[in-house]
């Protein structure tokens, strides 16, 4: 899908003004968020740079399709064009990334990062490898663009500068990308007509639109493979800076008398894990220690799981944050701390003056049990009280020991079909974005319906499982949540009205037909159990439903949190306030494990009204 679509003809005519214009009411209209000043300037500036380029090629009847979003992403090239290969006859695809800086240079130690003077030490991926992804990416999810006849190239086009002004970042460039500045103008228009005929590029953009999206893989499934053989997933744009950001300080780490601390934040599905796992399968194959913690029984004891399945040494460093209280510091080159947001409070054990000085915080350990740690979070995932993983308290924790502190935000979406309007719409529908509550406009890449009743939500999901999907069901923490029997069967918890299910299983005993809590999201039968925030955080399933329980309700203008219908005794001390932000978090998370969909139901009457009037699709009876 592009913002916009034209011809190169087309596009030379427009007026920078008027094109940005119309890309920021296509980019409000769609992606539910206003274009940024830098955005816009960017498109004001460096359209009509490619515009000139294109005709001056003899290119006008090229077809130019403007702001792309990438497949199952909310990643966007800036352009792509489309037409024939001059030499094959056969459809030509080049995608463009366009820049405006005027001079850079490469960070030391690293081949794929770059910084620019004016902007101080902040990473960005060299264009080239930024470019180079993108079109190694089309070509895995579209499935149009599998057919090995199809040319996919990519084009870096820095229209501001000189040669003279990028020299470090010349040497970068293979058949697949090229990097091209205003000096080189010549050689990208001798370029663009090597790779495209100036013949109407209509119809191959109608193909490449209407392409259906190849399935990606979910993370648990091959995780095992990315951590000892790599390769399985594209890091892209943020992920790979931070990636390169780690493999950087690693090798400067035993010389330096500073160590650094790497801190990631994204959203879900924005890529935190797959960081983690390759960082694992990386370091770990070029033999230094490095160890995966999280706070997560659930998200640690499934790694370990399928991991073992092919090396159960490798199934060992996967740890939980408390265990590295008595670490000999610095032992490991790298600790990776993936979802941070879950780093504890440690309860004060002792009031003594020594008992006093010489504690320290869970996150203060994580950070001097490595050469370089490197935490991955979303403070929109804090989900209770206990929980203090935020980038404020890793900031403070790593200043107070001398150390630097690097900082890569995963700006782009992954997950919910790489819908950004998706995101956006349920941050504002549980009110932890402002600008209130907004109607949901249906996407093609990602579905949210409303379901009547909870048997209408499950035999949705079942059917969608049947037909080869994963799917799940999740709800809020308002039933209580019995052990299993003694023969092993579940107990029916969660009543409304003739409905009745079993939460996933309370604790780590098998039972017949089902998975052992910790499991519940990856292993055969749990469709059949209702899921809860403990074991549904960090996990993604391709359907997911999602049950609003009478904790949180819609009245009036508003939600209001029901504190006596929540059955979690880890909430109950919480304030009035910090119950509503925790509970409102923890619905985000759980209407966020999705890949392709999510429905909906709401117990209470007046809330589910108030969804009705914004959720236009509906499960059929």
């Amino acid at each position: 899908m592009a913002l916009l679509r034209m011809s190169a003809r087309a596009l030379e005519r427009a007026d920078p003004g008027s094109l940005a214009e119309s890309l920021a009411e296509r980019s409000l209209a769609e992606l539910l968020r206003s274009a940024a000043g830098a955005e816009v300037r960017a498109w004001r500036n460096s359209l009509p740079a490619l515009a000139r380029v294109l005709c001056d090629a003899g290119l006008e009847e090229v077809e130019v399709l403007l702001e792309y979003r990438m497949p199952l992403s909310s990643l966007r090239a800036d352009a792509i064009l489309v037409g024939t290969h001059p030499n094959t006859g056969r459809p030509s695809y080049v995608v463009v990334e366009l820049k405006q800086w005027s001079e850079a240079r490469m960070v030391p130690e690293t081949t794929d990062l770059c910084w620019l003077p004016r902007d101080g030490f902040q990473a960005h991926l060299h264009p080239v490898a930024q470019v180079r992804r993108y079109c190694e990416y089309l070509r895995d999810f579209t499935a149009l663009l599998g057919d090995p006849g199809h040319h996919v190239t990519g084009v870096a086009y820095l229209h501001n500068a000189q040669d003279r002004d990028v020299t470090e970042l010349l040497a970068t460039g293979d058949a697949r990308a090229h990097l091209f500045t205003d000096s080189s103008r010549g050689q990208l228009i001798r370029h663009l007509q090597n790779q495209i005929s100036p013949l109407d590029g209509a119809l191959d953009a109608d193909a490449l639109l209407e392409s259906p999206v190849v399935p990606g893989q979910q993370l648990m499934r091959v995780a095992a493979e990315e951590i000892i053989d790599g390769g399985k997933f594209h890091l892209m744009d943020e992920q790979q800076v931070a990636v390169s950001l780690v493999k950087r300080a690693v090798a400067i780490s035993r010389q330096s008398d500073r160590k650094e601390v790497i801190v990631v934040t994204g959203g879900p599905g924005s890529g935190k894990s797959l960081i983690a796992l390759h960082l694992m399968g990386h370091l770990g194959r070029n033999s230094r220690s490095v160890v995966h913690a999280t706070g997560s029984k659930s998200f640690t004891t499934t790694l370990r799981h399928v991991v073992e399945r092919k090396n159960k040494r490798v199934a060992k460093l996967f740890r939980y944050f408390l265990d590295f209280g008595s670490a000999e510091k610095n032992a490991l080159d790298v600790i990776v701390c993936d979802e941070a947001h879950r780093i504890r409070h440690r309860p004060d054990k002792s009031n003594s003056p020594d008992a006093t000085r010489n504690r320290r915080s869970q996150v203060a350990e994580l950070i001097d049990a490595a050469r370089v740690p490197v935490f991955l979070l979303d403070e929109h995932q804090v989900v209770r009280p206990d929980e203090m993983g935020s980038v404020r308290e890793i900031d403070a924790a790593a200043k107070a020991r001398g150390c630097d502190v690097r900082h890569v935000d995963l700006n782009e979406q992954f997950r919910c079909g790489g819908s950004r309007a998706y995101e956006r719409w349920l941050l504002r529908l549980l009110d932890l974005e402002p600008g209130g509550p907004t109607c949901w406009t249906p996407e093609p890449n990602f579905e949210l319906l409303l379901a009547d009743t909870p048997q209408q939500l499950e035999t949705y999901l079942r059917a969608r499982q049947e037909s080869g999907s994963t799917a799940r069901m999740t709800a809020g923490f308002c039933w209580p949540w019995s052990a299993p029997r003694q023969d092993g069967t579940l107990v029916d918890d969660i009543v409304i009205g003739g409905w009745r299910r079993p939460w996933n299983v309370k604790g780590e005993r098998e039972v017949p037909g089902g998975p052992r809590s910790s499991l519940w999201a990856t292993e055969a039968g749990g469709i059949g159990q209702v899921g809860c925030i403990y074991t549904a955080q960090g996990f993604e399933y391709a359907w997911n439903g999602t049950i609003l329980g009478p904790d949180l309700v819609w009245r009036g203008n508003g939600w209001h949190a029901v504190k006596d219908e929540c059955k979690d005794s880890s909430l109950k001390a919480a304030s009035p306030q910090d119950f509503s932000r925790l509970l409102r978090n923890r619905y985000k998370v759980l209407l966020t494990r999705g890949l392709t969909g999510t429905v909906l139901f709401s117990t209470d009457p007046e809330t589910q009204a108030k969804l009705r009037t914004l959720i236009p699709g509906r499960v059929a009876p």
